[in-house]
Order: structure tokens, then C-alpha cells, then sequence
């Protein structure tokens, strides 16, 4: 098991957003967590990277518990988590924005390098000398995942990425994260846009007022025509 979360609850002050929330992915999987806004998809990425730490309940990565440790450690010990609005360095430019990032892996395999990236994301390199304040929403969310690969993880937390994107962009990136999910990255996948998430997805948690009231493979979801209504349509 590659990330496993038992029983988190997670608030904000005195509110609580997370009652319970267990989730568990294994290597190599494209896990869909889908669900209405505000249900607690974001803050269950945040509690998994740290960043708002759950109170109760258990974070295992790699079989060893992660939860107290502060988010650069999370980082550095494979995670990496793009959030829905991106945080780009809007100073830097596309190429010193990557370079920034660049991590060695230390592990078996190719690392991520700027021509890997570029082969990937290849809308970006003739734009590799642009500020990332004068960058398109795609552009952005290419160059914030790109970003994201450089620190070579194994597990990728994505919020929202087809958030904002025109229809042409959101089908590219969803043949860029397919790439992403052949090449064996782990990937966790916050979405509203279900047919976006079931494409690209094994794996399919539906999240309901902070608890989970579905879980199980994108065939079985697809089938339960009661949950799909009860919990994704308007």
C-alpha cells in the first residue's frame, strides 16, 4: 500500500470538515475523489500534504505515519500536491519556475528533466522565456504539474485541475495525465468534473458533507446509477 488514510477528521478552527475520511491507494493508480464544492475534497488533499493536519486518525505513506510532519518533509519524502490556484511564480519565468523545482529522485528510473517535461507538456517550451504572470489559465496549470514532476514524486495530489480550462485544454490535459498514469505515476485526483476524473480513474471515492459515502472502481460507480444521481448531479 502505497498511501494509506484511516479515519481522518480535519477542521479549520472550531469547524469541522473531515468526519472519518479513509482512503487507500496503491502504486500505479489514478484514484478519483469526486463529490460537490465543499464537501472536503480540497482538505483532504491538504490534511494528506500536511498543510491543515488532521487531529484525529491515522496518514500512512509507505507504511509509515506521516501525520505532524510539516509539508516539506511530506514533499521531500514523495508527494507533491498542485493546488487549485496553482501558486506559480508569477516573477519567474516557465523555465525558472521548473528549474527551481528540479529534485533528484534518488530512486530506480528516469528522473523528470526539462526535456522530459517539455516532451510531456510541449506547449510550454516555446514559452520557456515568458513570466508566469503573462501565462493562459492551461498554461498555468501545464507548468504548475510540470512543476510538480521536477521534484520527481511518487504519488502526485492534483486539486481541481480542469478548474477554469476551456474544453480544448481540459482534453489536453486529460491526455497529458493519461500519459502520466501509463508511464505508472500515482496520482489522486480532486474533481467536480466527473466524466474528466471517470476517464482517467481505477479507483472512485465519493465524498458527501466530510464523510465517504461511495468507494470502489470507476466500473462499479458507473453501474450504481442511484449514487451517481444522489451525489454528483445538481
Amino acid at each position: 500500500m502505497l498511501l494509506e488514510v484511516e479515519n481522518i477528521h480535519t477542521a479549520y478552527g472550531l469547524s469541522r470538515v473531515l468526519f472519518g475520511v479513509s482512503i487507500k491507494i496503491n502504486a500505479g493508480e489514478v484514484v478519483a475523489l469526486l463529490g460537490r464544492n465543499g464537501v472536503g475534497k480540497t482538505t483532504t488533499l491538504r490534511s494528506i500534504m500536511g498543510l491543515n493536519p488532521p487531529h484525529i486518525g491515522s496518514i500512512k505513506w509507505r507504511g509509515r505515519e506521516i501525520v505532524g510532519l510539516p509539508p516539506y518533509e511530506i514533499a521531500r519524502r514523495g508527494i507533491a500536491f498542485v493546488p487549485e490556484d496553482r501558486r506559480i511564480f508569477s516573477d519567474l519565468t516557465v523555465w525558472e519556475n521548473l528549474d527551481v523545482a528540479i529534485k533528484s529522485s534518488g530512486a530506480k528510473g528516469p528522473d523528470w528533466t526539462l526535456e522530459r517535461v517539455f516532451a510531456l507538456f510541449p506547449a510550454l517550451e516555446p514559452i520557456r522565456g515568458r513570466r508566469g504572470g503573462y501565462l493562459s489559465g492551461g498554461e498555468q496549470q501545464m507548468l504548475t504539474i510540470a512543476r510538480a514532476l521536477m521534484g520527481n514524486p511518487q504519488l502526485l495530489l492534483l486539486d481541481e485541475p480542469s478548474e477554469g480550462l476551456a474544453p480544448i485544454v481540459v482534453q489536453q490535459l486529460g491526455e497529458q495525465i493519461s500519459r502520466l498514469k501509463q508511464e505508472g505515476m500515482t496520482i489522486l485526483l480532486s474533481e467536480q468534473n466527473s466524466e474528466f476524473s471517470l476517464s482517467l480513474s481505477d479507483k472512485v471515492y465519493i465524498l458527501e458533507k466530510g464523510e465517504v459515502r461511495f468507494e470502489g472502481s470507476v466500473d462499479e460507480f458507473i453501474q450504481d446509477e442511484e449514487t451517481y444521481r444522489s451525489y454528483l448531479t445538481v
